[in-house]
C-alpha cells in the first residue's frame, strides 16, 4: 500500500496515536463541533505525551499523520472509507475519504502504530436476523494489532451481540477503570466487560502478552465523562425516539447511524453533542496514556 503522512513508519519505540477522519469531517459531527473535537482530541493526545497521527485518503493516498495545514479539509465534506474501500479510494484517486473505525485500523497497523483512540466502535445492529447488517469495525478489531479506545457501542445497536462476537474473535474487552460496557453517551450499558484495568501500564501489559501469543487486537472501553453523561433511561428513551424518526424518513445503510445521532442531537436539545465532544477527548487521552506505557515497554 502507498503510505504518506509524518507516521507512514512509526517504531513501536515512538509513542503516537491514530485517529479516524470520519468524526471530524461533515459526515461525523456538526460544524463548528467537528473541528472543536479535532482541536481537543488533538490537544489530549499532545499533553498527555505522545503524537497525534490522524488518518485519511487524500487525493488517492492513504495517509496517516495528516499534516495540520489539511485540518480545514479534513472538517469538510467527504465520501467515507470503510476498510474495504481503501484500494478504491486510492486507485481513483479519491480528492478526501474519510476513515472509519476499521479503514484507521488498517492503516494504524500498516503504519506500525499500536493505539488507535475513536468515539465509539460500530457493532451488531438491531434486527441483524433479517438484515445480517454488522459492522465492518468488528472484524478489523480482530485482525489488526491495535489497541482501540473507545467509549464503547452506541446505545441503538445490539450491544450484547455485539459483546458476543467480540468473545467469538478472542478481542479482549478491557474496561478502562470500569467492570461495565459503556454505551458511548452513556456511562454504562448493564453489560459486564470480562476484565477490567486501572492503569494504562495494566493495558500495556496485557497487550504485550496478547501480542506475544499471537493475537490480533484489544478494545479498551472508556466511560464518557460523568459530568456529561446522558442517564440510561433517559438515553433509551431518547434513542427509541431517534430510530423511530429515521425509520419514517425511510434511511437505510451506511445512512442510518448519522440520521440517528442527528435526531439524538435534537432531541436531547444537543446534549448527545456535549457528551460526543467529552468523550471523544477523554478516549484521546487514555489513547496517549497507553500509547506511552506501551513504547516504554518496547511491545
Amino acid at each position: 500500500m502507498r503510505l504518506a503522512g509524518a507516521f507512514a513508519s512509526a517504531s513501536a519505540e515512538h509513542p503516537v496515536v491514530a485517529a479516524e477522519s470520519t468524526i471530524f469531517s461533515e459526515l461525523g459531527l456538526p460544524d463548528p463541533y467537528n473541528r472543536e473535537a479535532l482541536n481537543r482530541c488533538r490537544q489530549a493526545v499532545i499533553g498527555n505525551g505522545a503524537e497525534f497521527a490522524l488518518t485519511a485518503v487524500l487525493d488517492g493516498v492513504a495517509t496517516v499523520g495528516v499534516k495540520a495545514a489539511d485540518f480545514d479539509r479534513i472538517c469538510g465534506p467527504t465520501r467515507k472509507v470503510a476498510e474495504r474501500d481503501i484500494p478504491v479510494a486510492i486507485a481513483q484517486g479519491w480528492d478526501y475519504g474519510a476513515t472509519t473505525v476499521s479503514a484507521s485500523l488498517a492503516l494504524a497497523a500498516h503504519a506500525g502504530l499500536r493505539v488507535f483512540a475513536t468515539g465509539g466502535i460500530g457493532g451488531v445492529h438491531t434486527g441483524v436476523e433479517q438484515s445480517g447488517d454488522i459492522s465492518a469495525d468488528l472484524p478489523a478489531l480482530a485482525k489488526h494489532r491495535v489497541v482501540t479506545v473507545s467509549a464503547g457501542a452506541k446505545v441503538f445497536l445490539d450491544l450484547p451481540r455485539t459483546l458476543e462476537y467480540l468473545e467469538t474473535w478472542s478481542v479482549p474487552v478491557i474496561g478502562w477503570q470500569t467492570d461495565e460496557f459503556p454505551a458511548f453517551h452513556a456511562r454504562t450499558s448493564g453489560l459486564p466487560v470480562a476484565h477490567r484495568a486501572d492503569t494504562a501500564e495494566e493495558v500495556a501489559a496485557i497487550a504485550q502478552a496478547h501480542w506475544d501469543l499471537g493475537g490480533g487486537g484489544i478494545l479498551v472501553t472508556a466511560p464518557v465523562p460523568e459530568p456529561d453523561a446522558l442517564a440510561w433511561d433517559e438515553l433509551i428513551q431518547a434513542a427509541e425516539e431517534a430510530v423511530r424518526r429515521a425509520d419514517a424518513d425511510g434511511v437505510a445503510g451506511n445512512a442510518v447511524t448519522p440520521a440517528v445521532l442527528g435526531h439524538l442531537a435534537s432531541i436531547t436539545d444537543g446534549r448527545t453533542i456535549g457528551a460526543n465532544l467529552a468523550l471523544a477527548e477523554n478516549n484521546a487521552a487514555v489513547a496517549a496514556q497507553i500509547a506511552v506505557a506501551i513504547s516504554s515497554r518496547q511491545v
